[in-house]
């Protein structure tokens, strides 16, 4: 039973690793206009990014993706969003707002 918890534990800690590089990693692409810790108001009109809770980034990033969120950068952020999937956007969020 140890030896299987300890398994389970180390393959967590590597799906976690794993994780937390591909959220830098799609970050990459935006921190040329939100900075690289998220703490910029993107083209100097979008909300600071590092500020907002995992749940709030997800919605904003769906609803850039679906059309149904944004105003002034909505077609922008439409095409950077564009071809994540659900998974990549929550990951992406879990980044941002550590």
């Amino acid at each position: 039973m140890k030896k299987v918890l300890v398994a389970v534990c180390v393959l967590f800690g590597l799906w976690s690793t794993s994780m937390a590089d591909e959220g830098a990693d799609l970050f990459k692409k935006c921190a040329a206009c939100h900075g690289a810790q998220g703490e910029k108001a993107a083209l100097g009109k979008s909300k600071i990014i590092k500020d907002m809770s995992s749940a709030q980034i997800i919605t904003a990033l769906k609803g850039y993706k679906d059309g149904t969120y944004g105003a002034a950068s909505k077609a922008i952020m439409k095409g950077q969003v564009a071809s994540l999937n659900d998974a990549q956007i929550t990951v992406l969020a879990a980044h941002i707002s550590k």
